[in-house]
């Protein structure tokens, strides 16, 4: 849960969604609740076990919320990526995420023509949102720590003044680099974002 966080908080786009892993954690919650409503009250164990509780719930919530906020940010993208992507590749939104989208998209719509597109000129009344919203900038610089041993990643593709550079990244060592390029490696799980 905690490595699905952080990249999803330092990612600079929405990640694939992790309902297994999120599901889990909840069972665990109300278990450890379950567990904690059980024990004698004033007992030390009772309180580390309370703020671990608390430290986890923290977790789901920053990265449920993370979600959120790109969902929001980048909607109109989220959809058309998500109504893109083939048959057999997962879904970037959960099912409950989907259906935010698609109403937060139709809300925003009702609301610019209610507020600002009726009183426009006929010509102008038209807007769409996948121009005039923001994509995410694939081209930012994130740290990352490598988990598994990757060579001959490409860092620059070849131009008229330079030639092509690659690295290989060492298990363990960190790196600061252009999300781009190691996008594929966060989706495998082969390096964290930090």
């Amino acid at each position: 849960m905690e490595q699905a966080w952080l990249n999803e908080k330092f990612a600079p786009e929405l990640l694939e969604s992790k309902p297994e892993i999120i599901e889990c954690v909840v069972e665990q919650l109300d278990h450890m609740d379950a567990n904690l409503k059980r024990a004698k009250k004033g007992d030390l164990k009772v309180s580390v076990h309370h703020m671990e509780i608390e430290r986890i719930r923290y977790v789901l919530s920053s990265y449920l919320r993370c979600r959120l906020v790109k969902i929001e940010k980048f909607f109109p993208h989220v959809l058309e990526k998500e109504k893109s992507r083939a048959e057999g590749e997962p879904s970037i939104l959960s099912p409950e995420e989907f259906a935010f989208a698609k109403e937060y998209m139709a809300n925003t719509e009702t609301y610019l023509k209610n507020v600002a597109l009726k009183h426009m000129p006929p010509n102008l009344q038209k807007v769409s949102l996948l121009k005039s919203v923001p994509k995410p900038n694939l081209d930012s610089f994130v740290f990352l720590r490598v988990l598994e041993r990757q060579e001959n990643i490409l860092v620059e593709p070849e131009t008229d003044e330079q030639r092509e550079y690659t690295i290989d990244l060492e298990e363990g060592s960190q790196h600061l680099i252009r999300y781009k390029t190691i996008a594929p490696l966060v989706a495998s799980g082969a390096v964290q974002l930090i």
